[in-house]
């Protein structure tokens, strides 16, 4: 997709022209125009040439971002978002107001007010002549909207300055009319009837109607220009320089110059100029430029730091890993500089209004001049009328309704670490009513941490788990790195291992200051000592809870066991609460096995469960949950990546995988599952501005060209009429600046979007479900009940049905942990003929559902391949 900057436009019907125009260009398969940026994306093969070429042939110019235009304008980089129209529309304001001034002083001053004029003012003819100059030198200052509104009628693509143009011009020449009679009155000597027209002139209005215009043009410009105050504040973090490690001297140089590899050092108090590793010192970052999180993170080596993060504390060395465009805050200002060129669903609710509002104003315009005039008044009434209908009407109102709302919202995300990559992702985030949430890396921290510590009797905790960590120290699997990390958070010293051995599947055994240690499942250790009933029946709880118990034994001495699992994220609860509280139901979508899954589920207060669903599964899942209403998807990992893309949202945690984060659409850069709230709150909280915008846009010419036409008895001067259409567009971009105070954490405003997808109750019951076995989890359409689960159909389109399929059960000794259960798992499942199979350490069995008949001996040897033990198959 390429980015250009396009100069020129001033409605809605100019952004809708340059689409038109742009659409049509061979190659281009995609095209939208974002009036508030000024800027276009384009999607397709067309050349540059081409599409800028569309564009001036429509009276606008454009150029490419990163290379000139056809005009040789400069390229648009990140000078894109400075406000360069308001110091222009200052510069025309002040030179209009300057002689408006005297021509006010005449029209009005002198002839309604008797304020005193030099003598020869006196004469109206004179004063006619004087008021022709003075309006002619404003509306000449103002000419951009002469210009481009005459250009814009001529193509047949009338727009806001065709409305102006015709406004201010049929006023002059209406008045250069009635001058042109007042000489010819004079030269007969007819007082009377001079006096007459110079009551009728309208100079002062042809004048004023362009200087009101500006007047609103300029405050919407300050206006706009504040609604990308965050995007800026995110370019003014760009570091400058950077002091890099040369033969051992530190040499500061253009940040330009950093490569790849580069070591550079960074002081307390300098901003980190790029992204990196810490290899020597340590700090603590403040990250709330890219996060939004104001608690410093410490750092280490080995930590990753990103570029125009804060070292508060701390002198520490890096190593350069991504620069440039590369970096985290290039991607966080791409992302939401992209954003802005999209264009939200409801954004052409008001395209095609503004495709037909132009021409319909002018037909009105001339209407109404034409029915007073039949309805016998005089044509100077008729004319002040048609005019003000043609200056009141305001389709920049439309145009900038849902844009300035947009890129606020995409603002306040990127402040608190939430980025947007369309702008209808902002949109249909508030339109979410189904979260389907991943279990590890998401829900959970992907890590297994030890979560119980059970000595035995005569054992302290501190003993036990200095053990354990000495046992398992060398081991690579993750269960033992979770041992060793808990004992490295207590700062314990571990004496050395030797001798040791593992045993696939059972555990393993080292010599340890003399004494021989041994660790794994309860059946291994149980071979070298006693377990009392009281910690084999907590073990056997810990479990049926989803966590994982090692036990552990000094020759014929048992030490303990210590529970290890995946821990859910602190936040995990309370983001599921709100989530609730917003009205959008949760489900829990995973490859892990009943048990672990239902545990998780229910510490975090899920719904629902989706276990043992493989990832090319996931996808099915969405596709099934979609018939029940909007579906955002939220995961971190690679085999994530195709179900947030069958989702109709995606929503990737930012420390994830970076196929997780190209296959979302919106990235939660604090990787906080509250973040997936706030989204919800923040979209919203967009939509009901936009519709406030569009409201207030329709709203505003439904009752003011009525007015203008003299409908209500009121005879509107068109100089009042331009000052109205001004403040209209003021109104709409003031209204979106109010998403600037919305605390996206708030909950205390939350409402649920529509009724609860469930009946009263089941929202609150936990349900674990297979593939394979389908209780109805999927949530009715609305105003529906549950669906009973026979009408269910499984993700894969099978489903358990007697008769159609066999099932073994088979008794497997040795496995562990969850990731033993992948392994036979997948093992299983890898033999042709076997549809599904669901594991369980805890248990000891495996639970295979078969669509074809399967030899006992091909599924046992599948699994003695993976070095575990089958005791039997029923």
């Amino acid at each position: 997709m390429d980015q250009y900057q396009v100069t020129g436009m001033s409605c809605a019907a100019c952004s809708a022209r340059v689409e038109k125009a742009v659409s049509a260009v061979p190659g281009v398969t995609g095209c939208t125009v974002s009036l508030l940026t000024n800027s276009m994306s384009v999607e397709g093969s067309a050349p540059a040439f081409e599409v800028i070429r569309a564009v001036e042939s429509a009276g606008y110019g454009a150029s490419l971002r990163g290379g000139p235009s056809a005009a040789g304008a400069p390229a648009a980089g990140e000078d894109l978002l400075k406000d360069t129209e308001s110091p222009r529309l200052v510069r025309r304001l002040a030179a209009s107001v300057l002689i408006l001034l005297a021509l006010m002083y005449l029209s009005m001053g002198h002839m309604m007010w008797g304020w005193p004029v030099p003598g020869p003012f006196e004469n109206h003819v004179v004063l006619g002549l004087t008021e022709l100059l003075l309006a002619a030198a404003v509306m000449l200052i103002n000419a951009r909207f002469f210009t481009g509104g005459v250009r814009a009628l001529l193509q047949r693509s009338p727009d806001m300055d065709t409305l102006v143009a015709l406004g201010s011009g049929a006023a002059f020449v209406y008045s250069v009319a009635g001058l042109f009679q007042m000489i010819l009155a004079q030269g007969q000597g007819s007082h009377a009837e001079v006096m007459r027209l110079a009551d009728d002139l309208y100079f002062e209005s042809a004048a004023m109607i362009p200087a009101l215009i500006t007047v609103g043009k300029l405050l919407e410009s300050v206006s706009k220009g504040r609604t990308t105050d965050a995007l800026r504040s995110l370019m003014r973090l760009r570091p400058k320089t950077a002091v890099l490690l040369r033969e051992g001297q530190e040499v500061t140089v253009p940040i330009e110059e950093l490569k790849t590899g580069d070591r550079f050092a960074v002081r307390p108090g300098e901003h980190f100029p790029t992204d990196g590793v810490i290899e020597e010192g340590r700090c603590a970052a403040d990250e709330s430029a890219l996060t939004g999180e104001s608690i410093p993170v410490d750092k280490a080596p080995g930590d990753p730091v990103s570029a125009a993060t804060v070292n508060t504390s701390g002198y520490v060395i890096c190593r350069a890993t991504r620069v440039g465009e590369d970096t985290t805050l290039s991607g966080i200002i791409r992302m939401v500089s992209d954003a802005a060129a999209t264009k939200a669903p409801l954004a052409r609710i008001a395209d095609r209004v503004s495709a037909v509002f132009v021409p319909a104003v002018i037909v009105l315009g001339v209407l109404t001049v034409a029915g007073w005039l039949l309805a016998g008044r005089e044509i100077g009434f008729a004319m002040g009328r048609g005019i003000s209908v043609l200056v009141i009407s305001c389709p920049c109102a439309l145009g900038l309704a849902t844009p300035v709302a947009v890129m606020v919202a995409h603002g306040v995300g990127a402040k608190n670490g939430i980025l947007f990559k369309t702008a209808a992702a902002l949109e249909n985030i508030g339109r979410t009513q189904i979260m389907v949430l991943d279990k590890t890396g998401t829900v959970t921290a992907g890590q297994p941490a030890v979560t119980q510590i059970l000595p035995a009797p005569g054992v302290s905790e501190k003993e036990l788990l200095e053990k354990a960590a000495a046992l398992e120290q060398f081991s690579e699997h993750p269960l033992a790195r979770a041992v060793t990390g808990r004992a490295q958070e207590e700062a314990l010293t571990l004496p050395v291992a030797r001798d040791l051995t593992v045993l696939p599947g059972r555990g393993l055994t080292a010599s340890v200051n003399g004494a021989r240690l041994f660790g794994g499942s309860a059946a291994y250790i149980g071979s070298f000592c006693a377990i009392p009933a009281g910690l084999s029946g907590r073990c056997g709880e810990l479990a049926q809870q989803g966590q994982t118990p090692l036990y552990f034994a000094e020759e014929d001495r048992l030490l303990g066991a210590v529970a290890v699992a995946d821990v859910i994220r602190e936040d995990s609860t309370e983001a599921v609460a709100r989530l609730k509280g917003l009205g959008v139901r949760t489900v829990l979508l995973t490859g892990d096995q009943e048990g672990t899954a239902a545990a998780v589920a229910h510490q975090a207060g899920i719904s629902r469960v989706r276990a043992g669903v493989l990832p090319d599964g996931k996808a099915a899942e969405i596709a099934r949950q979609k018939q029940y209403g909007k579906v955002t998807m939220v995961g971190d990992g690679i085999n994530d990546a195709p179900a947030l893309t069958a989702a109709d949202l995606g929503m990737a945690i930012g420390a994830g995988t970076d196929v997780a984060l190209d296959a979302a659409d919106i990235v939660l850069v604090k990787s906080s599952l509250k973040d997936a709230a706030a989204a919800v709150r923040l979209g919203r909280a967009a939509i009901r501005n936009i519709y406030e915008n569009l409201f207030w846009a329709f709203f505003y010419n439904a009752a003011c060209i009525p007015l203008a036409m003299g409908l209500w008895g009121i005879a509107l001067k068109p100089m009042y009429a331009a000052a109205a259409m001004s403040l209209s567009s003021l109104c709409v971009c003031l209204n979106a600046l109010r998403l600037n105070r919305l605390d996206i954490y708030d909950a205390s405003g939350d409402r649920p979007l529509r009724k609860p997808a469930l009946p009263d109750g089941e929202e609150e019951e936990d349900r674990a479900e297979t593939p394979g076995k389908d209780p109805g989890s999927g949530p009715p359409g609305p105003g529906a009940g549950e669906r009973p689960a026979q009408e269910e159909t499984a993700p894969d389109g099978g489903g358990e049905k007697e008769g159609s399929v066999m099932i073994k059960t088979m008794t497997i000794e040795g496995m562990m942990c969850p990731h033993c259960e992948a392994r036979v798992k997948k093992a299983l499942e890898a033999v042709p003929g076997v549809e599904n199979a669901q594991v369980s350490h805890t248990a000891g069995t495996a639970v295979v559902t078969l669509s074809a008949p399967v030899d006992d001996a091909v599924l046992a040897r599948a699994v003695q391949d993976q070095e575990y033990t089958v005791r039997a198959i029923g």
